[in-house]
């Protein structure tokens, strides 16, 4: 399937090196990930989030497509339908017209960076950028940090001027989706605590990721240990014949990224 890679999870490091470069408080980036893409920057088929816009595409394309093809190129914001898997069917039908203009008509990963601005991303083009987010979630979030700075707007994510960073990050009509607003919100929810473990996290990404028969969802990667995640773990332990200890121990994750190729932590 295009566009799927190794998808490895968030890790520590990256994170904490994020936070640093920028000079601002972890539950400012964690409120920027959760509000982009509910803090996860991969579908269960390990493709990246992403969101298909379809006027940026008709201004890439200059409009020739809008009367054919209204649905996926309009001068009107809006039309995205169901997100998830959809909005690939979207991207695809876009890309037999124009497969460059449709890369760049898209947002991507956990920032929901815009294909447009791989630039400032830092790279030298939309499918450079791509490939990047197909490996980790780390190369996904350093390209947000890259488009803050691009921006200039690690000041207002520091002094917490939520209406300034969603103008800047999202665009004008910000406020139409309360963008401000839930940014403010998870920043406090954050703020109070505790932040999402990164363990948990990834035991949650990785069992959503294998899909192994007979091991039950573990319900939101959100980084929170529940009854769902606790049940996946030991179905996923006695699968694997491993200890039922219902954690996501060191045996527990080697046998996650060997399953999945992931990179050892």
């Amino acid at each position: 399937m295009e566009f799927t890679g190794t998808a490895a999870p968030l890790s520590a490091a990256c994170l904490e090196q994020l936070s640093a470069s920028l000079d601002t408080d972890l539950p400012s980036l964690w409120a920027v990930m959760t509000v982009e893409t509910s803090g996860c920057g991969y579908l269960p088929d390990r493709r990246p989030k992403i969101l298909f816009e379809r006027h940026v595409f008709s201004e890439q394309t200059r409009h020739r497509h809008d009367a054919g093809f209204p649905d996926i190129s309009n001068r009107t914001p809006g039309g995205y339908g169901a997100s998830g898997a959809n909005q690939y069917l979207r991207l695809e039908r876009a890309m037999a017209l124009d497969r460059t203009a449709a890369m760049l008509a898209t947002s991507w990963g956990l920032g929901q960076v815009m294909g447009f601005n791989a630039d400032r991303a830092g790279y030298p083009g939309v499918d450079a950028m791509v490939a990047a987010f197909l490996e980790s979630e780390d190369r996904q979030i350093e390209a947000m940090g890259s488009f803050i700075r691009g921006k200039n707007l690690a000041g207002a994510l520091r002094r917490g001027d939520w209406a300034e960073f969603a103008r800047q990050y999202n665009g004008a009509s910000y406020r139409a989706n309360d963008y401000d607003g839930k940014l403010a919100r998870y920043h406090a929810r954050y703020v109070t605590g505790p932040l999402p473990d990164l363990q948990v996290r990834a035991v949650q990404m990785g069992l959503t990721l294998l899909a192994v028969p007979g091991v039950p969802s573990p319900g939101s990667v959100d980084g929170w240990y529940g009854e769902a995640t606790q049940h996946a773990v030991v179905a996923f332990q006695l699968a694997f014949q491993l200890a039922p200890t219902g954690l996501p121990d060191a045996a527990t994750m080697q046998q996650l990224r060997k399953s999945l190729g992931w990179p050892a932590a």
